[in-house]
């Protein structure tokens, strides 16, 4: 007999006992649908790590590159991964407590891609802080599912004390123009997005280029891994002998670019240099036992990268209370 006949038959069984043996009483209701708030607390030596959802995209196979799409239906079976209404992709943010700085690490998609999206600022109260006192943000590209979280509903800061910090490279490309009208008119709308979210951060004085480490808080430092766009940074945090590197958009799709890292994306700006930094990273994370935080890895995104000859494999974080004697 299957597992599911024996589940059918347990469960018939069960309710005919129930209906003998109890008396009519009134229904326990169903609590309503909703999950309980999207944060998670992690501490890096003296830091506190905050990983925040943001919400959810569901991304179609084809957009995984360099990989048929027999390869890719297997390596997402694999992983128990339910890909018949697309994809879910999580989309994750990261606040750091570095005891004397309150340090937001990309600002999610607010509402500019529905309403699966858009939960920063609510998890952001939900694990305790308010919006407000975050002093600084920091984007690892200008993408709206990064990006876009940087206003509110009513198109003012959301982040109202915050200085916002974006490589050089990156703030050339999006915010340009004249760059912009080079590019195929559906693109086009990227780049307004990019420009609007950092609109009244300009205006403020409040938007800096990232030139070094200059600036930034300490503990924390830029990592070039350009490719996904062209001033991509993933950041280096770093307290009493312990380091985390929140990624960026280093992986998409934890089935599929661990085990096949040279697999691009069909947003990445330039596909081969986004691979080769990818592998590299990969490689240097697995060496080194780096912790790392990816804004599209299952919720929250923090854990190990093994190498598995020339592959990877992504190893999660177990959940732990946060102990004092730790």
């Amino acid at each position: 007999m299957s597992f599911a006949s024996l589940a059918r038959a347990a469960l018939t069984g069960a309710a005919l006992l129930l209906a003998a043996a109890l008396p009519a009483h009134a229904e326990t209701p169903a609590q309503k649908g909703d999950q309980v708030g999207g944060w998670h607390r992690f501490k890096l030596g003296g830091f506190e790590v905050t990983a925040l959802y943001d919400g959810y995209i569901d991304l179609p196979q084809k957009v995984m590159l360099n990989i048929s799409a027999k390869t890719t239906e297997e390596l997402l079976r694999r992983m128990f991964v339910d890909y018949g209404k697309g994809i879910q992709t999580a989309v994750n943010a990261y606040l750091v407590h570095t005891g004397t700085r309150l340090v937001l690490v990309d600002a999610g998609t607010a509402k500019a891609f529905g309403p699966t999206l858009g939960f920063i600022p609510d998890n952001i109260r939900a694990a305790g802080y308010d919006p407000a006192q975050v002093d600084a943000v920091l984007l690892t590209h200008l993408h709206p599912d990064h990006a876009a979280g940087l206003l509110g509903a009513d198109g003012k800061p959301a982040f109202p004390n915050a200085e916002i910090w974006v490589a050089k490279a990156e703030a050339d490309f999006w915010l340009d123009e004249a760059v912009a009208a080079k590019m195929p008119e559906a693109n086009r709308v990227f780049f307004k997005m990019a420009r609007d979210a950092v609109a009244p951060y300009k205006a403020a004085g409040k938007l800096h280029a990232i030139s070094g480490q200059v600036g930034l808080p300490a503990g924390i430092a830029a990592v070039d891994t350009n490719g996904h766009t062209p001033g991509h940074t993933s950041y280096l945090l770093t307290s009493q002998g312990q380091s985390l590197l929140v990624l960026g958009d280093l992986v998409h799709n934890h089935a599929v670019q661990f085990a096949h890292p040279e697999v691009a994306f069909e947003y990445d700006s330039d596909r081969v240099q986004a691979v080769k930094t990818r592998k590299k990273v990969f490689a240097d994370a697995a060496k080194q036992r780096l912790w790392v935080a990816g804004a599209h890895l299952p919720f929250p995104g923090i854990g190990h990268v093994r190498a598995e000859g020339k592959a990877f494999a992504w190893v999660p974080l177990e959940y732990s209370p946060l102990r004092k004697d730790r």
